[in-house]
């Protein structure tokens, strides 16, 4: 079974309203040790995040009253932001969030994807925040217990009574013999799906090789 962001988030949301100022912003960072942080409307929804990268800008722009006129779009934003003072102008939008439905193999992938290290969590029906989740969380799913993931394994397999399984450090070994050498692949496709899985070792056998290679072109 698909292990969900609500098995692993955290129910505590840490965010600023739209009209935080600069210094607010920072104490919050700060005081929680954060590296990004929430910005949410008056109903309690996210419209964007204010990173220590959208921070960092106000040191690292040297332009604070004009900016050359041949300049790309991304460098008059950058300036723009650099001049701001409240979360509102700061933040990057839109927000990247996620629901406590969201499986975390999903959520890991679009952390992945846009280089974020944390993702609201907010309620599939109002939109309004409910938690967070860190990249940190999403890693505690690799240190499950060898009874947890051999049990998610054996519900796989099923009724495969000819397969045997063993796990070790977040390692599945498989052994004993199948009808198909492409029900092994399958299965073991499958199982590499399951949350916590490091790495599928197979010493499956199988009657029939039913496997087509399909030869290089020429």
């Amino acid at each position: 079974m698909a292990i969900k962001v609500r098995d692993v988030m955290r129910n505590v949301a840490i965010a600023v309203r739209e009209d935080a100022s600069f210094a607010e912003i920072v104490r919050t960072m700060r005081r929680y040790t954060l590296g990004a942080v929430s910005v949410i409307d008056t109903d309690g929804r996210p419209v964007g995040v204010v990173s220590e990268d959208d921070l960092l800008l106000k040191e690292m722009d040297p332009v604070r009253h004009s900016a050359p006129i041949f300049e790309s779009r991304k460098r008059r934003e950058e300036h723009k932001r650099a001049a701001a003072v409240t979360a509102s102008a700061l933040m990057s939008t839109p927000a990247i969030t996620v629901t406590p439905a969201t499986p975390v193999r999903d959520a890991a992938r679009l952390m992945h994807e846009k280089r974020i290290k944390q993702l609201p969590v907010i309620d599939a029906v109002t939109g309004r925040i409910a938690g967070t989740l860190h990249q940190s969380d999403v890693l505690r799913v690799f240190t499950r217990s060898a009874g947890e993931l051999e049990s998610d394994v054996r519900a796989v397999i099923g009724d495969r009574t000819s397969v045997s399984v063993s796990v070790s450090g977040g390692v599945v070994r498989l052994s004993g013999r199948m009808a198909r050498g492409s029900e092994v692949t399958r299965l073991v496709e499958e199982i590499h799906q399951v949350e916590g899985v490091i790495d599928v070792v197979s010493e499956l056998t199988w009657d029939r090789g039913d496997l087509i290679v399909v030869p290089p072109l020429l």
